[in-house]
């Protein structure tokens, strides 16, 4: 995840970054490939080619980086619908650039908006419950078990 961290920072979240939970930083991160996709729309309108290319890449890093983020041992069914959902999404914004198709931005803005909506709904519990899950199975690999 750290080199989709890193395509995010630029975007000028450094400091909600550093202190921010996991939880958060996924928050970050998709909000960032929103803003990104949103400037790639404004420079297909614009044909501005190279800023198109710079934002649809920004946005897939991030997709990716999202991606790499997921938890495929403990998600289950979750984890792969989302694997394959990011997966789309990288590959529709491929085209996207290649057609200069804003339609196509926006179709994966919309998908990755119906994740975020969701992500920010998680409960606080239910948020806790993951970290102590996550915890004592790093906990169980460290000590061999």
């Amino acid at each position: 995840m750290s080199y989709g961290i890193k395509a995010y920072k630029s975007v000028g979240v450094k400091d909600d970054l550093a202190v921010a939970d996991p939880h958060r930083v996924i928050q970050l991160l998709m909000q960032g490939a929103l803003e990104n996709m949103a400037k790639a729309k404004g420079c297909m309108e614009r044909k501005d080619y190279a800023g198109k290319s710079a934002t649809i890449s920004k946005s897939m890093s991030i997709i990716s980086a999202l991606q790499g983020s997921l938890d495929m041992e403990l998600g289950g069914e979750i984890s792969e619908n989302l694997w394959s959902l990011y997966d789309f999404m990288v590959n529709h914004l491929i085209l996207a650039s290649r057609e200069n198709n804003a339609a196509k931005v926006a179709d994966v803005m919309e998908l990755m908006l119906s994740i975020k909506t969701a992500w920010d709904q998680i409960p606080v519990a239910e948020r806790e419950k993951g970290y102590q899950m996550q915890a004592e199975r790093q906990s169980q690999t460290a000590s061999g078990f």
